[in-house]
C-alpha cells in the first residue's frame, strides 16, 4: 500500500496539473468507487449526489497528510460576482488503496478498462480530465467537509490523524514524548497513525535497520535517545524515498504522468529476507509482527534484553 512518499508523488502532480482548474462534471463509471471495502452496499444515489456535490467546483488544490490526500474545494470563481474567495470548506478525499492511480488524460485519450471514476476539468479555454484507475477497488473516493485537526483543515474521517514528519505541524518532541510511553513493540508503534502519519510497512523496516532498533523493542523500555534516532531516520528515509518518485514493486503504483518510483533499489532491508545486510553481511531476517512481514539484520539489530 503507498506510504507518504509514494502519496506525496502522486499529489505534487495533482496539485501541478490541477489547482485552479473547475470541475466542470464528473462521471462514476463504477459506484463501489464511493464506499470503502466495508461500505461497498452504498446507496443507490450516491453516485449522483457526488456528482453533484463536485460539479462547479473550483480545486484549490492537492493536500495530504500521512497517507490520506484530498483536493481542496472552493466555490467557482467565475460563478458569481469578484469578491473575496470564502474560506474552503469542502474537501474531495482519495484513497489510492493497494492499486488505486490518478491519472491525468486528455480527453481524447483512450480510457482503461479499470476508470473507476472521471472528473472533467477547465482552466480558461484548457480541458483535461483526472480519472481514477483502481483495478482491484481497494482504493474510495468521498467528498467531506474540512475539519480543524493538529494545526490545519483535513477532512473530517482524518481528523485522528497525527501530523507526518514532512509538515511543518509536526512535533518531534511530542511524538517521541508519546512513542516512549508505547507498551506494543516499536514496530507496531510507527504504524499507528494516531501517533505520526505517513509510515507504512516498508519506512518503518527502514527506519528502524538505519536506527539499529530490533523491531521487538518496547518503546517504554528504550532509551529516548534510541527512540529520537528512529523518528529521525523514518523523516530521512521517507525523504530519500520522495526524491526518486517513492517505492514502486509494480505497475500498480505510478504517479500522476504513469511513470514509477525507483526507491527499491535502494531498500536496505524491506523485501530482502535470506540476502545478506550491507552493512555486516549477516542474512537478513524476516518475521510476523500484528500481520505484517518485518525484515530485520539480526546482527545490526539486536533482539532487546529486558530484565
Amino acid at each position: 500500500m503507498p506510504e507518504l512518499p509514494e502519496v506525496e508523488s502522486v499529489r505534487l502532480g495533482v496539485h501541478e496539473w490541477t489547482a485552479g482548474t473547475t470541475i466542470t462534471g464528473a462521471e462514476v463509471i463504477d459506484p463501489r468507487i464511493l464506499g470503502t471495502t466495508s461500505q461497498r452496499r452504498i446507496n443507490a444515489s450516491a453516485a449522483d449526489e457526488f456528482v453533484a456535490a463536485v460539479s462547479g467546483r473550483r480545486i484549490i488544490g492537492a493536500e495530504r497528510r500521512g497517507k490520506f490526500m484530498w483536493l481542496t474545494l472552493g466555490e467557482d470563481l467565475g460563478a458569481g460576482p469578484a469578491a473575496e474567495p470564502a474560506a474552503p470548506e469542502l474537501s474531495l478525499l482519495v484513497h489510492l488503496g493497494m492499486s488505486g492511480q490518478l491519472r491525468v488524460h486528455d480527453t481524447a485519450d483512450e480510457i482503461h478498462k479499470h476508470t473507476r471514476a472521471i472528473l472533467h476539468l477547465e482552466r480558461g479555454s484548457e480541458s483535461l480530465q483526472l480519472r481514477f484507475i483502481d483495478q482491484r477497488i481497494f482504493g474510495h473516493l468521498g467528498v467531506q467537509p474540512l475539519v480543524h485537526a493538529y494545526g490545519r483543515l483535513v477532512p473530517a474521517s482524518a481528523n485522528h490523524i497525527a501530523a507526518d514528519p514532512l509538515e511543518p505541524a509536526f512535533e518531534p518532541g511530542l511524538a517521541l514524548e508519546q512513542l516512549s510511553h508505547k507498551r506494543t513493540v516499536v514496530k507496531s508503534a510507527l504504524l499507528d497513525q494516531s501517533l505520526v502519519s505517513g509510515i507504512g510497512n516498508i519506512y518503518a523496516d527502514e527506519a528502524l535497520f538505519r536506527a539499529g532498533i530490533h523491531p521487538l523493542a518496547i518503546p517504554a523500555r528504550t532509551r529516548k535517545s534510541r527512540l529520537a534516532a528512529v523518528l529521525d531516520s523514518a523523516s530521512r528515509v521517507m525523504s530519500d524515498a520522495l526524491a526518486v518518485g517513492g517505492t514502486s514493486f509494480d505497475a500498480l503504483y505510478v504517479n500522476v504522468n504513469g511513470e514509477s518510483g525507483y526507491f527499491d533499489r535502494a531498500l536496505l532491508v524491506y523485501g530482502r529476507g535470506g540476502q545478506e545486510c550491507v552493512r555486516c553481511g549477516t542474512e537478513i531476517e524476516k518475521m510476523t509482527i500484528g500481520g505484517r512481514g518485518s525484515h530485520f539484520c539480526p546482527n545490526c539489530q539486536r533482539p532487546p534484553r529486558y530484565r
